[in-house]
């Protein structure tokens, strides 16, 4: 156990760029998520918009995480430069997600034209959308190149907004229900599994590398500028920020960071700030300050303790607890434990015309 004056890092530059940014980022999803399930209803879309997980679906991601963990766990190496690549598809579309609002917005108040040029998809698709989709691929392009933990954060960021607003939950029981889950599933695989695996395999996970898919290809094909491609990446699961955020930090050494999963963001995000409930709305802000309190708790633990920690026992009480309590004194918990999702079908929108 260190001495408690250690905590004073706490208050250095990087500790509190993390807990900013993953607040931000936690309250920028679920506001993300509402305005895009208010956009679908208008649009009469929400089916295809959302995945809304019932009891057994929510039971299921623990040990479907799980097995994830295990497989790159064991076999990260052999796959590393196959999940690249899926991840650059899955960062550019999720870019394209996240900055196509504030496009649009943006293009109405200047009054921009804006022609379609082609139909994709069954979709049609305009210029301004092929323009943002060439950004989107740029940036991610950058990050293949350079592997910058800035692009990094920001593909990471994108990638939790993006599935934060997909997917949705009935009610406050099933939140509950997996998050305890998780609550159980992050304890378990931070701290026991070293007893069964001879690793600590959250850990190991978390901090290797992939193998860059362009340095690849460039090497063998003998192209120039081949030394400014870097061959190991961090993949945007997590975002980092050096410890010593203003000296500069020797690349490809994970221990010069500080790192937080952006499961420890998500699933956080879709919770009871998703919740579809006009009284569920107005806790956002005891969610939100629990959450707070619940990282900083988290990064206390791992500082007196100098080894890492499971930020779900953390954030899964300070979140889901006090809402649960505000909500039961003033006797809103049974509105919003069975809480139930908005149907958009034919009859509905025949009532409303």
């Amino acid at each position: 156990m260190e001495p408690l004056w250690k905590l004073l890092y706490l208050l250095e530059p990087a500790p509190v760029t993390l807990v900013l940014t993953a607040v931000a980022v936690t309250f920028g999803s679920a506001l993300r998520a509402l305005n895009y399930g208010k956009e679908m209803e208008r649009n009469r879309d929400l089916s295809e918009a959302s995945i809304t997980l019932d009891r057994s679906q929510a039971l299921m991601i623990p040990i479907m995480s799980s097995c994830s963990l295990l497989l790159m766990f064991y076999l990260f190496s052999s796959v590393s430069q196959v999940l690249t690549a899926f991840t650059a598809v899955a960062s550019a579309s999720s870019l394209f997600f996240c900055f196509y609002p504030y496009v649009m917005n943006l293009k109405s108040q200047l009054g921009l034209p804006d022609p379609y040029m082609s139909r994709c998809c069954s979709k049609s698709f305009s210029r301004l959308q092929g323009l943002l989709l060439l950004l989107c691929i740029g940036l991610v392009s950058a990050w293949l190149v350079s592997g910058h933990w800035i692009l990094n954060n920001l593909l990471g960021i994108s990638i939790c907004i993006a599935f934060v607003s997909h997917v949705r939950l009935q009610n406050i029981k099933i939140c509950a229900m997996l998050l305890v889950c998780l609550f159980v599933y992050d304890i378990f695989w931070v701290f026991f599994s070293e007893r069964f695996f001879g690793a600590n395999v959250m850990v190991s996970v978390a901090t290797q590398q992939a193998s860059n898919p362009v340095h690849t290809v460039a090497n063998s094909l003998s192209l120039p500028g081949l030394q400014l491609i870097t061959k190991k990446l961090e993949l945007p699961v997590k975002i980092v920020f050096p410890r010593n955020l203003f000296g500069g930090v020797a690349p490809g050494n994970s221990a010069d960071f500080m790192m937080l999963g952006l499961g420890d963001m998500s699933r956080d995000s879709v919770n009871p700030l998703d919740i579809p409930s006009a009284r569920g709305r107005k806790y956002i802000c005891y969610a939100l300050s629990g959450y707070a309190i619940g990282l900083v708790t988290a990064l206390a633990a791992g500082v007196l303790t100098h080894s890492p920690q499971p930020a779900l026992l953390y954030l899964v009480p300070a979140t889901l607890g006090p809402i649960i309590t505000l909500s039961w004194t003033r006797n809103e918990l049974t509105e919003l434990w069975e809480g139930t999702m908005p149907e958009v079908n034919g009859k509905a929108h025949l009532t409303e015309v």
